[in-house]
C-alpha cells in the first residue's frame, strides 16, 4: 500500500483534524500534574470517532478496533502535559495563533505534535483488519515532571507490549537510545557562626568540595552507545543573612545515567567520593537503548530516516520493552518563549509514522516480530 500522502480528501482531512486537535490543547492549560482537561479532551475526541478508551487518573489509552491477542502489540505513546511558561513569553501561551506556517503555542512542539500525529495515525489504522500487528496508543500525563502518575501508573494496566514508539520533538528521526534521568538533593553541614569573628564551620565551603568532585569526576567505563556519565550542579541554596556563617548548604545535582552502570553502583560511587548527605528524587528514568538490528529500527532507516542517540531524556525510561523516540518537531524548541511547530511538521509527522507502520508489515509474520 502506497503511503499516505495530502493529495487525498481523507489525507487533508487528517491532517485539518489533527490541526484542530491541537488547538484545543494548547488552548487548555495542562501543567504536569494538573492535566484532567487535556485528559477529557482527548478521551472526548477519540469516544467521538467511536473509540473505546480506559482512563486512569489523567491517562488516556486505547486499542485497535479488531484486536488480536495472538499478535504483537505496538506501543504509541506521547504525552500532553507541559511545563510552566517561561516568563519571557510575549504570545499568550494558551491562544494557539498561526503565523508564517508556524503554529504557536504552549505544548506544540513539546509533544503536541507528536501526539495529535499519533492519534491520527492510531485512528488511520483503527478499523483495518488486515493488520499484522495491534495497537494501544496512550497518551499520558506526568512526563515533565517523571511523575508516579503518568506512563508509570498506565504500563501494568496495558496488554503485553512487544515494542514501543514515544512520540517526543526529534525531526522525525530516530533515537535509538537515550540516557537516563536521576536527581540527588544533597545537603552539606557544618556549624553556625558570626562570620566577622571567624566562627563556626561554612557549610558553603564543605559544599564547594563535593561540587568540584561533581564537576570533574569522569567515570571509569564509558557507554559505546551513549557515552559518559554526565553529572552537572544545577541548584545551591544557603545562607540566612550576610554576618551568619551558614550550618547548612543544599543544592541539587542533575545525573544522565548510561547503561555503562546500574542505579545502584552509581550511588555507591558517589557515596565513596562525596561527604555531603544526599537522597534520590523519586522518578528515576532508566537508559534506554534499542538494537539496530530490531525491525522498528531497520524498517524507519528504509524509509530514509537516520538513527542517533538522543541527549534528553523521556518516558522511554519507564519502559521495559524496545522502544524508540521519534516525532514531529524539534528538541531545541522545547521549554521556549514563544514555543511553535511548523504545520509542515505535523503533516511530515502523520505521514512518515503511517509510512513506517505499513512497512512493518513483512516483519510481523504468524504473530511474532521477525
Amino acid at each position: 500500500m502506497e503511503s499516505l500522502t495530502y493529495e487525498t480528501n481523507q489525507s487533508r482531512q487528517i491532517y485539518a483534524e489533527s490541526l484542530d486537535l491541537l488547538e484545543q490543547l494548547i488552548s487548555t492549560p495542562s501543567f504536569s500534574g494538573n492535566e484532567a482537561g487535556t485528559a477529557s479532551v482527548i478521551e472526548s475526541y477519540l469516544n467521538s470517532r467511536n473509540v473505546f478508551t480506559f482512563r486512569k487518573f489523567n491517562n488516556v489509552w486505547c486499542y485497535n478496533l479488531h484486536f488480536d491477542s495472538d499478535k504483537p502489540t505496538i506501543l504509541l505513546n506521547s504525552h500532553h502535559d507541559t511545563v510552566q511558561p517561561s516568563k519571557a513569553y510575549e504570545k499568550d501561551p494558551f491562544q494557539p495563533s498561526i503565523n508564517e506556517e508556524k503554529l504557536f503555542g504552549l505544548g506544540s512542539n513539546d509533544a503536541g505534535g507528536a501526539l495529535v500525529s499519533l492519534i491520527a495515525t492510531f485512528l488511520y489504522f483503527y478499523k483495518r483488519k488486515d493488520l499484522p500487528f495491534n495497537l494501544c496508543l496512550a497518551a499520558t500525563a506526568e512526563e515533565e515532571t517523571s511523575g508516579d502518575k503518568g506512563l508509570k501508573c498506565v504500563l501494568p494496566e496495558l496488554q503485553p507490549v512487544a515494542f514501543a514508539i514515544v512520540g517526543e520533538p526529534t525531526n522525525m528521526q530516530i533515537a535509538i537510545a537515550e540516557r537516563g534521568s536521576m536527581v540527588l538533593d544533597c545537603t552539606s553541614f557544618g556549624r553556625a557562626g558570626h562570620a566577622a569573628r571567624e566562627e563556626g564551620d561554612n557549610a558553603i565551603y564543605r559544599a564547594l568540595k563535593d561540587m568540584q568532585w561533581f564537576s570533574t569526576y569522569h567515570f571509569p567505563l564509558v557507554s559505546p552507545v551513549m557515552g559518559p556519565v554526565k553529572m552537572t550542579v544545577t541548584e545551591v541554596h544557603a545562607g540566612l543573612q550576610h554576618n551568619i556563617i551558614p550550618a547548612e548548604c543544599h543544592f541539587t545535582v542533575d545525573v544522565r545515567l548510561t547503561d555503562a552502570y546500574t542505579e545502584k553502583e552509581m550511588l555507591h560511587i558517589i557515596q565513596n567520593h562525596t561527604f555531603c548527605e544526599f537522597t534520590v528524587r523519586p522518578g528515576v528514568l532508566k537508559p534506554s537503548c534499542i538494537a539496530h538490528l530490531h525491525p522498528i529500527v531497520q524498517t524507519g532507516m528504509a524509509i530514509g530516516r537516520k538513527a542517533y542517540v538522543s541527549p534528553t531524556s523521556s518516558d522511554q525510561g519507564w519502559l521495559d520493552m524496545p522502544s524508540i523516540k521519534m516525532g514531529p518537531g524539534e528538541s531545541a524548541r522545547s521549554h521556549t518563549a514563544d514555543e511553535f511547530i511548523y504545520l509542515e511538521e505535523i503533516s511530515e509527522g502523520i505521514e512518515l509514522y503511517i509510512l513506517l507502520l505499513e512497512s512493518l508489515f513483512p516483519y510481523l509474520v504468524n504473530g511474532r516480530v521477525c
